[in-house]
């Protein structure tokens, strides 16, 4: 298989800086060399180009950079269309998550059916009139789904880009109140880091799976690097305590991949001004591998 990678260094949809240099430090992580290993042909198509934070005004305050956040989108959006036409993998490097509208716009717009795994601390599914911050990369998830203001759900002329129902939110920590009862009125699958705790990681996982792929639809994996727990993935925009551990990630990884219905990924909130040593762009590099078929034996 062939591996597009595409990196964008988006940094407007969070309040915290950093996050645009992620995707430079997954591939200084050893990222080409690590999927070649593995038997991979790697295209990497390098870095969209996004507007800085302090070159575009902020816009409105509960929708702070829309502007720029939806052109930048758009691009990539046709970009991952266009690697999976040519039969390849895109793999997504952040950048904040708020590249996901890109990333899964343009792979529905190829596979109509796509489940997405949304692998997070956060829910990511405010709209404008339930944020709290006005941040864009919190609100992504809910857009995809057709909720929230128009210029996101309707990037690409089209809305929703996912069913709800193939929606499944693992790692679940820290929720907003009204972004709760939104996530609830939908009927999303939320499995939370006491799920995990409760039922184990491989139960949340199975059934997280049965959720976004029940008639072997393709599934999109959206990875935030702050599902971790900070002990283990210290460099992250929004870090919250309690996440999963080193192995649960590596197992959930194992047990996407052994479906073989993976078709696309994205990688985000990797901060390398927060990190040690770029511990947390190793562990992404780490995590993309086991999710792309390497395997202990």
């Amino acid at each position: 298989m062939q591996v597009c990678v595409l990196g964008v260094p988006m940094d407007l949809g969070a309040d915290r800086r950093g996050v645009d240099i992620g995707a430079s430090a997954l591939r200084y992580a050893g990222l080409k060399d690590s999927l070649q290993n593995l038997g991979y042909v790697v295209h990497d198509q390098g870095n969209i180009s996004v507007a800085q934070p302090e070159s575009k005004p902020e816009g409105h305050p509960r929708l702070k950079y829309l502007e720029p956040i939806v052109h930048a989108s758009e691009e990539l959006a046709i970009l991952v269309t266009e690697a999976l036409q040519k039969g390849e993998f895109p793999l997504v490097l952040g950048g904040d998550h708020s590249i996901a509208l890109g990333s899964i716009s343009g792979v529905a717009r190829v596979h109509k059916d796509i489940g997405v795994l949304w692998i997070d601390a956060h829910a990511d599914f405010n709209t404008e009139e339930t944020t709290p911050s006005g941040n864009i990369h919190g609100m992504i998830l809910a857009a995809l789904a057709g909720l929230g203001n128009e210029r996101l759900t309707h990037l690409g002329g089209w809305s929703p880009k996912l069913s709800t129902a193939t929606i499944a939110i693992v790692g679940a920590r820290s929720l907003d109140r009204e972004e709760q009862s939104l996530l609830r009125s939908q009927h999303i699958h939320v499995f939370t880091m006491s799920d995990i705790d409760q039922r184990g990681i491989s139960a949340i996982i199975r059934e997280a799976l049965a959720v976004v792929s029940p008639h072997d639809n393709p599934i999109h994996l959206s990875l935030d690097m702050d599902a971790l727990d900070p002990q283990e993935a210290p460099g992250v925009g929004t870090p919250v305590r309690g996440g999963l551990s080193y192995r649960e990630a590596h197992l959930v990884m194992e047990m996407i991949s052994d479906t073989h219905r993976l078709i696309s990924m994205d990688v985000v909130e990797v901060n390398p001004i927060l990190d040690r040593q770029n511990t947390t762009a190793q562990l992404a590099v780490e995590l993309i591998l086991s999710a792309l078929g390497k395997k202990i034996l």
